[in-house]
């Protein structure tokens, strides 16, 4: 531990630096060519790779050893215990840029019983297993009393077809304190630019989208991937009428958009609990705005009817 760091700037530095070790191992799988791919559920593109089950022993392993009394939520299960993984995998190492922030007041003084860390090792497993690279994400969300503050969005392949030499790239935020790794963009005014699901259309989600009458569609995989289409400033909002995302998927995401400026809620416009005994779907589906757009004003124009669809 750094001398007289608050414990949630430690915990996110060390999770910037471990979502770039899960980076490793992932495309270290890709490149041996053998995945292990396995299904994991009843539901169509719900899989689930050596990647996956590599990427969480590392990061759960790595961030309990630091944190043992902070609890830890991994979407490919509980059961990695520190000795079994290798050496290697487990990160000491912390982002300095985090441990130089200014933390926010009300972040200083953390009980790690109040803590919750929300990690998808492999955000976009599908897209992974189809070679659409740039899709794939490492999320670790840490949520403090139930509120998603502080997060990591780590692209392993980022820039792959451009750039191979100088892959990836993280990016992290802190609610109070602002982002790392990219600049917050405004999306272009006049025009209304979407992202959602490229895999899982329901007639609700067409209808959201609709109702919204935007000027573009953007469909890619990975609640990662666009949620940094939003911050980015290339997309305006992030809508998915669906409760096909998991508290894994968006914990992480929240936070780092929330610290860019934008707003993250569900189609009801509230914010989820990540506390450790909250169910995990997103059962009220995802309505996220960038930096610069009216959250409010963009989500009244979802039908209430619509809303209802999804009940608390």
């Amino acid at each position: 531990m750094s001398q007289g760091k608050p414990m949630i700037l430690e915990l996110l530095a060390s999770s910037v630096k471990t979502s770039a070790k899960a980076g490793q191992i992932i495309k270290d799988i890709m490149r041996q060519g053998d995945l292990g791919i396995v299904e994991k559920g009843s539901e169509p593109n719900d899989l689930q790779t050596e990647a996956d089950r590599s990427a969480q022993r590392c990061i759960i392993a790595s961030l309990t050893k630091k944190f043992p009394n902070v609890t830890i939520i991994g979407e490919e299960g509980h059961s990695h215990r520190i000795d079994d993984v290798v050496q290697d995998w487990i990160v000491s190492e912390v982002d300095q840029s985090v441990l130089a922030l200014d933390c926010p007041p009300q972040y200083k003084e953390v009980n790690p019983q109040d803590v919750v860390v929300w990690v998808d090792p492999l955000d976009g497993t599908s897209e992974y297993t189809q070679g659409l690279l740039d899709h794939v994400t490492v999320l670790i969300g840490i949520a403090v009393q139930g509120r998603a503050v502080a997060g990591v969005i780590h692209q392993p392949y980022y820039g792959y077809k451009t750039a191979p030499d100088t892959l990836g790239r993280t990016i992290w935020g802190l609610v109070g304190s602002g982002i790392g790794g990219i600049q917050a963009q405004t999306p272009p005014k006049g025009e209304l630019i979407l992202t959602t699901t490229r895999s899982h259309n329901t007639a609700l989600v067409v209808e959201a989208l609709e109702a919204l009458k935007p000027s573009k569609i953007v469909r890619v995989g990975g609640a990662g991937h666009k949620a940094l289409l939003v911050i980015e400033g290339l997309c305006h909002a992030y809508v998915f009428a669906s409760n096909g995302c998991k508290k894994w998927d968006t914990c992480g995401p929240e936070a780092v958009l929330e610290a860019a400026g934008g707003v993250f809620t569900d189609l009801h416009g509230n914010h989820y609990s990540y506390g450790k005994d909250v169910a995990y779907p997103d059962a009220q589906g995802i309505f996220a705005t960038a930096k610069g757009v009216d959250h409010a004003e963009l989500l009244k124009k979802i039908p209430q009817a619509l809303k209802d669809a999804f009940p608390y």
